[in-house]
């Protein structure tokens, strides 16, 4: 008897917003996976040095600019992805305050022309939208579920609001498979400097390497739900393995303070923080979310996900890979 001949097609993914630290360790992950990834960023910035990591890897890199309807549209019927994971918008929460049309622009307008390129181009297509922890910034409920009412604290915030409800509305109205994932706080040594992790684990080895003086930093008390980006972008493919879509709460359910963040990042270099760390009421944002901490329960019971790397872990890597 002549055995059936069977042939197998490997995934293509669509991965915007690459050249940012989730893109990569998601672009490793689904490539160890045997996908073949497709890189988004905007007109000329993955030219040169910043898409060679990525080119490395072994990442197909694409110019397309998400805030033209159109271009998107043509480029998401070039590309034909069997899934699409949008990383794209703003980021930092602090410059969404100096601009907050730009920030509401390129955090929501993007995740309107991927959708309706998904649904009018390649509806089979199944996608996967980054939301954020921000979301919930003012909410007196502690931890925070997907149930959890929304109340965002600043422009990023109100934005990712308005992206996060228009992928529940598409998904509603169009049955699109079109999935959130609501990400707590989420680093590595990838990190940009600006961010406080980042920032900490940064100084903490230029202080130790005698190339800094002291920190200086706003509110110590602050708490966050901290993780890896490697464990975060591994919940993101398998909210698109799912037989149904969904939204769900991404982040460790544990949470840590500014303060001990310190503690430990100066400690991996021998040093006491208390020494080198200064506080600048300048730093301290009025408003800001004080208490963000995840309830993944729904993401451990539906695709058996939870966080691998605790905070030690993290906080020892990120100062371990910061510039020496």
């Amino acid at each position: 008897m002549e055995s059936a001949l069977v042939t197998w097609t490997m995934p293509r993914a669509l991965v915007t917003g690459i050249a940012g630290q989730d893109g990569w360790y998601l672009s490793k992950l689904l490539l160890s996976k045997g996908y073949e990834v497709v890189g988004c960023g905007r007109p000329g910035t993955l030219l040169g040095p910043r898409g060679a990591p990525l080119r490395a890897l072994g990442v197909r890199l694409v110019e397309m600019d998400l805030l033209d309807r159109y271009q998107t549209l043509r480029g998401v019927a070039d590309v034909a992805p069997d899934e699409v994971y949008n990383m794209a918008g703003h980021s930092f929460v602090p410059q969404s305050w100096e601009d907050p049309a730009t920030a509401i622009r390129i955090t929501s307008w993007p995740v309107i022309h991927l959708m309706d390129a998904v649904r009018e181009v390649v509806p089979g297509s199944r996608f996967y939208q980054s939301s954020t922890s921000e979301i919930f910034g003012l909410t007196t409920s502690t931890p925070q579920t997907e149930e959890t009412p929304v109340a965002p604290a600043n422009p990023y915030a109100a934005a990712k609001v308005f992206a996060h409800q228009l992928v529940a509305l598409y998904r509603a109205h169009y049955g699109l498979f079109a999935c959130s994932g609501i990400l707590y706080n989420h680093e590595s040594p990838r990190r940009p400097p600006q961010f406080v992790t980042a920032k900490v684990c940064h100084a903490a080895k230029a202080i130790a390497a005698g190339r800094q003086r002291e920190l200086w930093l706003g509110d110590l008390e602050v708490t966050r739900d901290w993780g890896f980006a490697g464990d975060s972008v591994d919940a993101m493919w398998r909210m698109l393995q799912q037989e149904k879509p969904g939204d769900y709460i991404i982040g460790t359910g544990v949470s840590h303070t500014v303060r001990q963040l310190c503690e430990l990042a100066f400690r991996r270099v021998g040093l006491d923080w208390r020494d080198h760390v200064k506080q600048d009421p300048a730093f301290m944002r009025p408003g800001q979310p004080t208490r963000l901490l995840a309830d993944p329960s729904k993401a451990r019971r539906e695709f058996s996900w939870q966080a691998t790397t605790g905070f030690d872990d993290l906080v020892a890597m990120m100062v371990d890979g910061a510039p020496g």
